[in-house]
């Protein structure tokens, strides 16, 4: 979330900064008027604290000289005061409450860095690589559910008939490609990053911690029985490992990677293709992630959007890089880069990685901080994120790109060694 601090300070910066996001910048002057209610009604609070002490302190000393009388009218006075500072306590729960609930439902402030524009159209890219649109030839024009089918490696009606619709099936090699991608972006990033495995299943804190919740709640799985939620990405539970903890500079950067399934009900997919993998409620993903100090943020950044380009890159797809306008960002996200692979049976760039720097919003939320070395108190820290890997398109541009005339279609050489001596799908 936003630091109140600073819409106290700066309230004409963070509205500037909102209006860039194409967000309402009236919401900050609620925000500054139920700030200053809380801050009011805490001075009001504290100072009767301070007078029924002063009163307990009196109410003793007269009971001492025996005049009980003198004592116990002060007695009842404290008592008035008593019942007034938990009215007070109510009123600065409900109040604090209101300003908690309006900052985790705002977004964060774009970077300066970021381009101006509020919609796709007005992302920026950086670089095409590889990409030659005349250089497909037909047999490579066939989309992946059509070829899927026909070799036996994506059974979408199955899938469908046990599941429900968006819900896909790998088979075969097609299962095995699956794993096989997985595993390469963790072995490529096993040299500085940390494997986890987190549990599939969250508390409903550790989706706010990030901003799932509450904006993106008809997005999640929940089971109300039990009040979990089906992670949507392993940036959910990888946040929270040092939710409501103090780091150390010297531990930083922290650097984690885990391979979990990822649920999201796409709610807001209707009139959107979903045929295929284009769109799916579950897919495989390995994300990697990153706990920072502010200054070492940007090199971070880069770091993180290198791996996941180079993988690509290896794969031996066509792809290009995206510096997502401040309209077009998502709503924790102050810097993002997006990298899209090309896809030649659907004819389109498709998104597989999302590369993103939320300043010190997320752990503000988690409530994650670090002592800096030297310095006295705590500061907060910054989160850093990015797909390594995202299976479905990944793995649907690969077999439309690598198909062959007779309908085969060829392993990419660096995906070979995961896949059981195969080099070829047919």
């Amino acid at each position: 979330m936003l630091d109140v601090r600073q819409i106290r300070s700066e309230p004409d910066v963070v509205r500037a900064g909102l209006a860039r996001r194409g967000a309402d910048p009236g919401v900050v002057t609620e925000l500054v008027e139920l700030d200053e209610q809380v801050r009011h009604l805490t001075a009001r609070r504290d100072a009767l604290r301070a007078e029924v002490r002063s009163i307990s302190n009196q109410v003793g000393a007269l009971f001492r000289e025996q005049r009980s009388e003198e004592a116990a009218a002060l007695q009842e006075e404290s008592r008035n005061l008593g019942l007034e500072e938990k009215e007070l306590d109510a009123a600065i729960e409900g109040t604090s409450g209101q300003l908690r609930d309006l900052l985790l439902r705002i977004p964060n402030l774009p970077s300066p860095d970021a381009p101006d524009g509020l919609t796709e159209h007005d992302n920026v890219e950086v670089k095409v690589v590889g990409f030659d649109p005349d250089s497909y030839a037909a047999h490579q024009k066939v989309p992946h559910w059509e070829i899927g089918e026909q070799l036996g490696i994506l059974d979408v009606e199955r899938a469908v008939k046990m599941s429900g619709s968006m819900f896909v099936m790998y088979r075969g090699l097609g299962a095995a490609l699956v794993r096989a991608l997985c595993q390469l972006a963790l072995d490529r990033n096993s040299d500085l990053y940390e494997e986890v495995r987190p549990p599939t299943l969250v508390r409903t804190e550790t989706m706010v911690a990030t901003g799932h919740l509450p904006k993106f709640s008809e997005e999640a799985y929940h089971s109300e029985r039990d009040d979990l939620w089906a992670v949507p990405t392993a940036e959910v539970p990888l946040t929270s490992l040092g939710r409501d903890e103090i780091m150390s500079a010297e531990s930083l950067p922290m650097r984690f990677m885990a391979h979990t399934s990822c649920f999201r009900r796409e709610a807001g997919s209707a009139g959107k293709d979903t045929r295929g993998l284009l769109r799916v409620h579950e897919f495989d993903k390995v994300e990697i992630l990153a706990y920072a100090a502010p200054e070492m943020s940007s090199d971070l950044h880069a770091e993180i959007l290198g791996r996941a380009e180079a993988i690509i890159a290896d794969l031996g797809l066509a792809y290009r890089v995206l510096d997502l306008c401040a309209g077009d960002l998502g709503g924790s996200s102050a810097r993002t880069f997006d990298i899209e692979v090309y896809a030649p049976g659907v004819e389109r760039f498709l998104e597989v990685s999302s590369v993103s720097w939320f300043s010190d919003y997320q752990a503000r939320r988690a409530n994650m901080r670090y002592r800096p070395e030297g310095g006295k108190g705590t500061e907060t820290l910054h989160t850093l994120n990015g797909s390594a890997l995202a299976v479905p398109r990944v793995w649907a541009a690969l077999v439309e790109t690598y198909r062959r005339p007779d309908g085969k279609v060829d392993i990419p050489e660096i995906l070979q060694p995961y896949m059981r001596g195969h080099s070829v799908i047919g």
